[in-house]
């Protein structure tokens, strides 16, 4: 069969990819085209379009780039047109994959799927419309979008989570590494390791970082590494370091996590992360006008948490220190009780096995190439 697949940015390259390898593994006859990256261009096929020239984000650059992103928006109609694939697999990226699924909806016979759900049980539900409208068919990665889009009488798949997958697959490739190996590479002290995960993005980095550095900065009988995120220079980290003392290491984050004692977190994927390594973490995002911003997550946004360990397991799992509960004093606080006090950093882990088994056993990619595969069959 013929699979034309978008994904407009670095992680919709990297799910992309591994659906491709699995999609291969269930149909020898596979073929590809795809707005993507280099990871899904090395599953084979023809790339139309990389994800760095459709990956505009924020009001003014939409808007300095229109004709740009209309030019690709006409490509990637054209393409699909030509090409007629048996199926047009649409990865998260909403702004983009919305509006592709509707023309491929009104203008042809090609059904539509849909794999990673973007996030609009946090806010803009009323895109739900649009995706009953439009996509035939939704593969979701996280368990309790099963339900926000049965609230909507739209029936979903959930799949399992890549990151279970790729957790999974690390910890399997290194099974034989040792926190002395680790140490020894990266020229790090034998003290037990406070990671920080200040976030993949600039903004994130200083708004987050110093404010990290100085909470843990009384834990003597600790030291803080930083786990450095792609396409950040360490000169951009050392702007905000300071005086502290810590060690930046690029590349290796699942490595860090393995052997830290906690983390503090910048709230994402990251989270998640953290707490399939059992590691007990602080979550820490400052923002803007903290007392506004948090009325307006209370008020306007229709999640409970921001944090994916809380929703997945639908209480409090981890503290999130966002808004007007972020501050030096709080960060510390939190950290010491998951560093001294015994019977809270187990509840911690205890909430960590919840989620966990929520999510279930690895195989995300693979159950999604056999569940799309079996229904254009039935189709």
């Amino acid at each position: 069969m013929k699979y034309f697949i978008v994904a407009g940015e670095a992680s919709g390259d990297l799910h992309g990819s591994n659906l491709m390898a699995a999609l291969k593994k269930e149909d020898r006859e596979a073929d590809f085209r795809f707005f993507g990256g280099d990871l899904m261009a090395a599953q084979g096929g023809m790339l139309v379009k990389h994800y760095r020239e459709l990956a505009f984000m924020g009001f003014i650059p939409v808007l300095l780039n229109l004709r740009t992103i209309m030019r690709n928006m006409r490509m990637c109609r054209e393409e699909i047109v030509n090409y007629n694939p048996d199926v047009v697999i649409l990865i998260d990226y909403p702004g983009f994959n919305l509006k592709i699924a509707k023309y491929v909806s009104n203008n042809t016979q090609i059904p539509v799927y849909y794999y990673i759900s973007p996030k609009v049980w946090a806010w803009k539900e009323w895109r739900v419309k649009a995706f009953k409208k439009y996509v035939d068919q939704m593969f979701c990665i996280l368990p309790f979008e099963v339900g926000f889009f049965k609230k909507h009488n739209y029936h979903v798949n959930y799949v399992g989570n890549p990151t279970v997958d790729a957790v999974a697959q690390y910890r399997e490739e290194h099974e034989n590494d040792t926190r002395d190996q680790f140490t020894a590479d990266n020229g790090l002290s034998p003290k037990p390791v406070i990671a920080l995960l200040a976030g993949s993005r600039r903004q994130e980095i200083k708004d987050n970082l110093p404010a990290m550095l100085e909470a843990i900065k009384s834990f003597d009988s600790h030291q803080a590494v930083i786990a450095g995120a792609p396409g950040i220079e360490p000169d951009y980290y050392k702007q905000y370091i300071g005086n502290h003392t810590c060690q930046i290491i690029f590349g290796q984050t699942y490595r860090l996590l393995s052997y830290a004692e906690i983390a503090l977190v910048t709230s994402g994927t990251a989270t998640l992360e953290t707490s399939l390594f059992r590691v007990p973490q602080v979550v820490c995002y400052k923002t803007p006008l903290p007392r506004f911003i948090y009325w307006a997550f209370k008020h306007i946004l229709h999640t409970p948490y921001i944090s994916l360990v809380n929703l997945i397991a639908g209480k409090t799992v981890v503290q999130e220190l966002f808004a007007k509960f972020f501050s030096v004093n709080s960060i510390h606080n939190e950290a010491d009780k998951l560093l001294n006090d015994a019977e809270y950093r187990n509840k911690m882990l205890q909430g960590y096995d919840d989620v966990i088994s929520i999510l279930g056993k690895p195989g995300a990619s693979a159950e999604a190439a056999r569940l799309m595969i079996a229904k254009l069959r039935d189709k």
